[in-house]
């Protein structure tokens, strides 16, 4: 997109309401242009590949095309970026949408109070302008996504600096992995949880996303992995094999309880930009994890997640970035960079192999039991 001219939007919708809800929202903002709407999948596909928009807001349930079949059809003849609008009522689809390929995705409000509209119309914006840095697709490898941010600028790759230890480390403590995300992040995440399966961690993780989807988020990978993984709640055991998400709407931060580590959840303050927060989730790993622990900071837009960074790295925990070459939103990584010397900067297809070798390395060990199936 040229920076010369607005980003331009294609709506498509089945309701007329909704349609022009959407634009009143897009076209309330400077530097947005709505191109044209549609009322089916159909439509919107004929206008996508012949208007070429910037950037598409699409409903899921359509008829003649639905929009799981349009992100399908888009990602293979004229790909865009696709931010889908989504019902609290139906969380699971979201991530089938996030899977086939849409950028991100906004919650319609439960009720239409002013309020609650105001709340949709900032993060839709939002999402939109951090759409115009995604670019085209890449070579994909690992099953990477179909965006990614444009190389604008080198990032230096710090060689790792794993220390080995003197005497293999206990698996009754587990090594703690504390992920940070945000745009892009679902699958990223996953990406990363499936390479470190098998071993003697426990991961938490703070993934920007509203209420009740965190808790779908949690199921989702909960099927998917060897991990039990759950939405976090306080008290929750800090335990090898299991991954806490922390609460839409709520912040996850590691704690003690009689001697044990521990989730705790807790509202957050008028103060907190995020919530939850990767900053939150990094400062208390650092309090009480420090060389013992991993910052990971995957996609996303913002700078979340860099005051974290720099006293998880004071502390002596290691950080692993994921590089400008996979990120679909380069904000948090490229700010996380910003604090260094980080530990590694890699694309997502390398971060997770290489993150689960060093733990490997640095426990003593290279090979560990996996951990028992689930219950």
């Amino acid at each position: 997109m040229r920076p010369d001219r607005p980003i331009r939007v294609l709506v498509i919708d089945d309701s007329p309401s909704n349609r022009r809800a959407i634009t009143a929202m897009l076209e309330s903002a400077p530097g947005i242009e709505v191109l044209d709407r549609a009322a089916d999948g159909e439509e919107g596909l004929k206008k996508a590949i012949a208007l070429k928009p910037d950037c598409i807001t699409l409903d899921l349930e359509m008829p003649r095309i639905d929009g799981y079949s349009f992100l399908r059809l888009i990602n293979s003849r004229a790909p865009t970026p696709v931010i889908v609008l989504s019902s609290y009522g139906h969380p699971s689809d979201v991530f089938k949408a996030l899977q086939l390929g849409a950028f991100d995705f906004v919650a319609k409000p439960a009720t239409a109070d002013k309020a609650g509209l105001e709340l949709v119309r900032a993060e839709l914006i939002a999402k939109v302008r951090a759409s115009a840095f995604a670019k085209k697709p890449m070579p994909e490898r690992g099953g990477m996504g179909p965006f990614h941010t444009p190389s604008v600028f080198p990032v230096a790759v710090t060689p790792p600096t794993v220390k080995r230890p003197t005497k293999p480390v206990s698996v009754d403590t587990p090594t703690i992995v504390a992920i940070g995300a945000s745009t892009g992040g679902p699958p990223a995440v996953q990406k990363v949880l499936e390479a470190l399966a098998g071993l003697p961690v426990c991961v938490l993780v703070a993934q920007h996303m509203p209420p009740r989807f965190t808790e779908a988020f949690a199921q989702r990978l909960d099927g998917a992995l060897p991990f039990r993984v759950k939405e976090a709640q306080t008290g929750d055991l800090i335990v090898q094999g299991r991954v806490y998400i922390a609460p839409g709407g709520e912040q996850l931060e590691l704690g003690e309880r009689d001697g044990q580590r521990v989730a705790i959840v807790s509202r957050p303050q008028p103060t907190d930009a995020f919530a939850p927060s990767a900053d939150k989730l990094f400062f208390s790993v650092a309090k009480l994890a420090k060389s013992m622990a991993r910052g990971v900071v995957l996609t996303g837009m913002g700078n979340d997640g860099a005051k974290g960074v720099k006293a998880l790295l004071a502390s002596g925990a290691e950080v692993w970035v994921e590089s400008q070459e996979t990120a679909v939103v380069f904000g948090m990584p490229e700010a996380a960079i910003s604090n260094g010397p980080v530990t590694r900067v890699l694309p997502l297809y390398a971060l997770g192999p290489e993150l689960a070798q060093a733990i490997q390395i640095s426990r003593g060990s290279g090979n560990h039991p996996a951990f028992k199936p689930k219950k």
